[in-house]
């Protein structure tokens, strides 16, 4: 019987990228994926510690594997990701779990095979936690689970130091991949029949800067995979407001395959929380991109994220965020009280905002969001939409898919349209998600 292997995956589409990055290696190691934690003879935990609440989650999932490592003293349990990258994270790890086998970070994942292969040699548990970025590696043979999406890491690294982020520190510095080995890889999955295909960075607006890239910059590679024949759709994420420029719009206008929707973080709409934030932005600056943004496409959407109750943040500041959201009109945004991350900046800062306020703050903030979330889906009424159609809800009965601007549509089919652009008649709205009746399918 081969050997098989679980992959639990917190965090970002970075980490769940990465998560395909390492079940390839296992592949490639000759294990099966399996769903149950009990087949497994590696259970992975690839973490994340953007949030208090990502790590509280990754402790207690490990935590409960004591008993069945009790059971299956041969089952290997692996830790991964950017906690294990976090200063002193390690040590905790070591001391808390100490039937965890092998501990590794963000910045030597490509040693997973030989990590493994020495704890299966030795009873000690193996530690390797590089603390300095290396040369880029490419991963060939990742096990792609996302179909028809597919991820495409352009860089790795954040150089930004915003005050409340832990990323920088373990995701290393900015480095970005070659642009030939970004554009083979969108060739393959298209030729593999993927349809729309992500270009994932901390920032994607600084591709290039660290001089690895011949001169190619993010605008320039955007036109280079849109270039790529096939019949397919290119979304990008992140952008940063301090670095996103006219250039890379006038790619979105010359290519119809590049979503018209652009993840933009705001985080706040008052300046002097940004400046707290080392945002290097003014609010109206931002306002100067979604109005520049829109002058070439007045039917682009923007989804953004936003944090409320960083220290010293004022009903004021507040209030700002909220005009900020209604002057936008934002499709989505990913919502956040301020988590304080050791080591970071803000975690050290002054009047820092008591749990009751973020509560309410937050709560206002979503129901605002919400609020607008609603109205535009009831715009979506009677109208034909081409989604992509990605999966199927078996308790639902529904298959479902989202369109460019990531509304997600419902829709019933006789014939299995996973992977398929399926354009929806919308009959029905119902908060976030629409209904509709296929018209036809490409």
């Amino acid at each position: 019987m081969s050997k098989k292997y679980h992959i639990v995956t917190y965090g970002c589409q970075m980490n769940v990228h990465e998560s395909e990055k390492m079940a390839g290696i296992f592949h490639r190691m000759g294990y099966e994926e399996t769903n149950k934690k009990e087949e497994a003879d590696i259970i992975l935990f690839n973490t994340c510690c953007i949030r208090e609440n990502a790590e509280n989650h990754a402790f207690g999932n490990i935590g409960a594997l004591k008993k069945l490592k009790k059971q299956k003293p041969e089952l290997i349990i692996a830790v991964g990701g950017c906690m294990t990258q976090e200063k002193g994270k390690p040590e905790i790890l070591k001391q808390k779990f100490p039937f965890i086998d092998v501990i590794f970070g963000t910045l030597n994942l490509e040693e997973l095979e030989a990590l493994i292969k020495r704890k299966q040699s030795q009873k000690k548990r193996v530690i390797e936690v590089r603390e300095k970025e290396g040369e880029i590696v490419e991963f060939p043979d990742a096990y792609r689970t996302s179909y028809p999406n597919a991820w495409v890491n352009i860089m790795y690294g954040c150089n930004n130091f915003c005050s409340y982020c832990i990323v920088p520190y373990v995701r290393g510095r900015e480095r970005s991949r070659k642009a030939e080995n970004i554009v083979a890889e969108v060739e393959k999955l298209v030729k593999e029949g993927y349809r729309e295909i992500t270009l994932l960075g901390q920032n994607v607006n600084s591709y290039g800067n660290d001089g690895n890239t011949d001169g190619v910059n993010f605008a320039k590679l955007l036109d280079m995979v849109a270039s790529v024949e096939g019949d397919f759709r290119v979304r990008f994420m992140t952008s940063h407001p301090k670095d996103f420029n006219e250039e890379v719009v006038k790619v979105m206008q010359k290519h119809r395959k590049i979503c018209r929707l652009v993840h933009l973080p705001v985080q706040s709409g008052s300046n002097s929380v940004l400046k707290e934030m080392n945002r290097r932005y003014t609010r109206e600056k931002y306002l100067s991109e979604v109005k520049m943004l829109r002058s070439y496409f007045p039917e682009a959407e923007l989804t953004t994220d936003i944090i409320v109750g960083f220290p010293a943040e004022t009903e004021e500041d507040y209030l700002q965020t909220e005009a900020l959201v209604k002057e936008v009109d934002f499709a989505s945004a990913f919502t956040f009280v301020y988590s304080k991350r050791q080591g970071t900046k803000a975690a050290e800062m002054q009047n820092q905002i008591p749990e009751e306020i973020q509560k309410d703050r937050i709560q206002r903030l979503v129901e605002l969001v919400n609020s607008q979330t609603r109205k535009k889906s009831e715009k979506y009424l009677g109208k034909e939409v081409e989604v992509l159609c990605e999966d199927f809800d078996e308790k639902k009965g529904y298959y479902l898919g989202r369109d460019e601007f990531g509304r997600m549509g419902y829709f019933k089919s006789e014939s299995d349209l996973i992977g398929k652009f399926v354009t929806l008649k919308i009959t029905n709205a119902n908060g976030i998600s629409l209904y509709g009746e296929i018209i036809s399918v490409r």
